[in-house]
């Protein structure tokens, strides 16, 4: 038997059950971004038993696994609790020339093994928490170009597993970000609602009283998942931050305090920003290369509202301006990312919108945007935010 050499952290299985539990992962459905990795493994080394396993109490539960025919087994006597006690590779050529595991159970019973080779898997603290490991029920031996390739699939599967519950922080995060009620504007009806196209949205909306009125947001990152979720939370803790500037200038504030993140990760966002004062019915807004704002006027006319403005995190600043409209009696302001585009009538989505908003509430109208986006697997994110001048 061989194990890689280095000074090794003592074990905590107190803390490792605790990492483990944390994650989430236990008992969860097959993934397959990580039977991916199994089935990358088998062919990689020629093997037929392949196995992701978690320590969990006192038995080994498998995230993913081929040739072992089940997804537990009992703990004591287990190659990969060894594996994890160990805290490094460990390869075994014959087992059943090893005297530390010629009468183990798993060599004398079912599956039979001869060779087994793992490496530990981590939590986000450096808990072990579990193994990848291959088996085979003929000796074999591992070079260290093999060894150096299975402790790779291991962070793979380790990054896998562990950003999932990334991932799962981070819906939590955004779902706390959501604004928690409709500001109370005299005269007015305000409805919002969102979808996210995956797990986390770069899609936001805000809305927040301000000075005689309310101040409305609609950003939209370019991108999805994690790195969007987070720049698109920046860019809302900003404008709220920045609430009792002007709007243009909060704007600015906002991309050069985002500068840096938004080159970091590579992407910039498009966004709607808007104060409604609602005794006049004036709406000031910048929009940052958004351009999906617009009024459906009493008549059934609709008003496209612009004003000059590239993304922001595009470093053009300097060319933005603030635009203006007045909504009147039974106007309807509608602000809306790109993805509602996607599931609207493409032969004729302004009709589609009026129609909807004509027969529905407010609040009707919003919720069949986000049932079309559900029903027809919308490809992006779909926010949308609506406002209705009714006094």
């Amino acid at each position: 038997m061989t194990v890689s050499s280095g000074a090794i952290a003592p074990y905590d299985e107190r803390a490792s059950q605790r990492a483990v539990e944390e994650l989430n992962v236990l008992q969860t459905p097959r993934d397959e971004r990580i039977d991916r990795i199994t089935r990358i493994a088998q062919e990689m080394f020629d093997v037929p038993m392949v196995s992701v396993t978690l320590l969990d109490g006192d038995r080994q539960w498998r995230k993913s696994e081929i040739g072992l025919g089940g997804r537990e087994a009992p703990r004591e006597d287990a190659f990969c609790d060894f594996t994890v006690r160990e805290g490094r590779t460990v390869v075994v050529p014959d087992a059943t020339q090893d005297p530390r595991w010629a009468r183990n159970p798993f060599v004398e019973g079912d599956p039979h093994l001869r060779f087994y080779a793992g490496h530990p898997l981590s939590a986000r603290g450096g808990e072990r928490i579990g193994t990848l490991c291959i088996l085979d029920t003929k000796p074999r031996h591992l070079d260290a170009r093999q060894e150096r390739m299975l402790r790779d699939l291991s962070g793979w599967v380790q990054s896998e597993i562990v950003a999932e519950r990334e991932l799962d922080d981070a819906v939590v995060v955004q779902r706390a970000l959501l604004p928690r009620s409709v500001p109370d504007v005299p005269g007015y009806e305000l409805a919002a609602a969102a979808v996210a196209a995956g797990r986390v949205m770069g899609d936001f909306h805000d809305w927040y009283p301000a000075s005689g009125g309310v101040r409305v947001t609609v950003a939209d990152v370019m991108g999805k998942g994690l790195g969007a979720a987070i720049l698109a939370a920046g860019i809302r803790s900003s404008l709220r931050a920045l609430r009792d500037r002007d709007l243009l200038s909060s704007v600015t504030e906002a991309e050069r305090q985002l500068e840096s993140d938004a080159s970091a990760l590579g992407t910039f966002a498009t966004l709607f920003h808007a104060e409604l004062d609602a005794a006049s019915g004036v709406l000031s807004f910048v929009d940052a290369g958004h351009s999906l704002a617009f009024i459906l006027r009493s008549d059934d006319t609709w008003e496209h509202l612009r004003s000059s403005g590239m993304p922001l995190g595009m470093g053009f600043a300097e060319h933005r301006t603030v635009g203006r409209a007045v909504l009147d009696r039974e106007d309807i302001l509608l602000i809306c990312s790109d993805g509602l585009l996607d599931v609207l009538d493409e032969t004729d989505p302004f009709e589609h919108v009026r129609r909807v908003v004509r027969h529905h509430d407010l609040q009707d109208s919003v919720g069949e945007a986000i049932r079309l986006s559900q029903s027809s697997v919308a490809p992006d994110d779909v926010t949308v935010v609506a406002i209705r001048r009714i006094a």
